[in-house]
């Protein structure tokens, strides 16, 4: 815990908060990808702020193909965003803004060295079991959403290869957290965001 509340501390002190920006339309969905064709997550309200942690180029929309990557996690068009420029406002999605192996936006997957990070802190359950505090989990820290466990798509028991697959397809959402509290100029090593992402997901 100390190396995850060292990093914390080092990449907070270096960085600002994100800046949200404001929904111009009514009942805004929040899709899983760049684009119409896309499921719905989620939907924003006129008003209601959001952070973009980056954006990326889909579907056009009213003659505008930006779309924005919220802290949620989801793709938002950004023609119902209010973010006082027509064009790009933060970085694009996957880009590393610079070599290093350094991250320019969080919009980017933790390395096989970060899972194993957060799997070796997190500890093997094959099987849905009660964690110390009652909850029911699973593999390496998944947390069940229904009984059983049955949104997972790998089968019981799993092997430790089917639970670190269930873990990296967990991560992504605790990375969106981490945009949502630091801009895109801060860089952090592949080490420092699985610090990080691993604190995070504690």
């Amino acid at each position: 815990m100390k190396l995850f509340s060292l990093a914390l501390f080092t990449a907070l002190s270096a960085t600002s908060f994100a800046k949200t920006y404001p929904v111009t339309g009514n009942t805004v969905n929040c899709r899983s990808g760049p684009g119409t064709s896309y499921g719905v997550k989620k939907s924003y309200q006129k008003g209601q702020s959001v952070s973009i942690s980056c954006q990326t180029s889909g579907t056009s929309v009213s003659g505008n193909n930006i779309w924005d990557k919220t802290s949620d996690g989801c793709y938002v068009a950004d023609y119902y965003i209010k973010t006082g420029v027509n064009g790009y406002v933060t970085t694009k999605c996957g880009s590393t803004g610079g070599g290093g192996g350094s991250s320019g936006s969080y919009c980017k997957k933790i390395n096989t060295a970060g899972v194993n990070l957060v799997a070796q802190w997190e500890g093997f359950v094959p099987s849905p079991k009660p964690d110390p505090i009652g909850l029911p989990t699973v593999g390496y820290g998944h947390l069940c959403q229904k009984k059983n466990c049955a949104e997972v798509k790998y089968k019981f028991p799993l092997s430790q290869t089917t639970a670190k697959q269930l873990l990296s397809d967990d991560l992504p959402k605790y990375t969106a957290c981490l945009a949502g509290y630091l801009n895109s100029k801060v860089k952090l090593n592949d080490n420092q965001l699985a610090a990080l992402t691993s604190w995070t997901f504690n």
